[in-house]
């Protein structure tokens, strides 16, 4: 019974946030109230509150999936005993041969529109710093190889080294990412960004693994 709460609880999730998404590319995120959303979702405002407790996670719970990807990357190579560095590396480039929107390598017009209002908008760009802070912190953890879920506020546990090598590979993927949005936004086709995404993605992380101890 539990699971099941779980997964009409996340298809609620995932309702609530592709109506707010729609509102958002229609009328821009600040013309939009969260009562509006809520309206339009058929719930009431707190019950969207109690889903969503800012405006701007409506949004983000598309990445939701993605926060911890690169550290759920790395806990399955040390199991398969693949170094870290080199799994991540793999991973993007698996990314960009299937045009994961991720990877910023995706000329769909609806993925094109989200990005344009993600990263045409102040408060959505403050929001994804702290996903990535998120993100770096269960990474950190994940390269020391320690437990899953740690609880926040317990960063001080995790050595500086991964702390450091974290921040790296996430800004890496960030810049990685932006550049690949940068050419296609600019009217350059997706196949004709690949083959420079890739070579940039295996030297950037020619680099990590020169100066990183993992």
């Amino acid at each position: 019974m539990s699971g099941l709460r779980e997964r009409k609880k996340e298809r609620t999730r995932q309702t609530l946030s592709e109506v707010a998404i729609a509102l958002f590319l229609e009328k821009g995120f600040d013309a939009v109230s969260v009562a509006e959303v809520a309206a339009a979702a058929e719930v009431s405002k707190p019950t969207l509150f109690r889903y969503f407790p800012a405006k701007e996670d409506l949004v983000l719970h598309r990445f939701a999936d993605h926060e911890d990807e690169p550290a759920r990357v790395v806990a399955a190579a040390r199991e398969a005993g693949v170094p870290p560095l080199t799994a991540l590396r793999d991973h993007v480039l698996a990314g960009l041969e299937r045009r994961d929107p991720v990877t910023g390598l995706n000329d769909a017009p609806q993925v094109l529109a989200f990005l344009r209002l993600l990263h045409g908008t102040p408060s959505l760009v403050a929001r994804m710093q702290a996903f990535q802070a998120r993100s770096e912190g269960v990474l950190a953890a994940a390269l020391e190889g320690m437990p899953e879920g740690m609880p926040e506020g317990t960063d001080a546990e995790v050595p500086l080294r991964a702390r450091l090598a974290a921040a790296q590979i996430v800004v890496v993927l960030r810049v990685l990412a932006d550049e690949n949005i940068r050419r296609i936004t600019a009217g350059e086709p997706v196949d004709a960004v690949l083959p420079g995404a890739v070579e940039a993605t295996r030297e950037a992380f020619r680099g990590l693994a020169e100066g990183l101890p993992y």
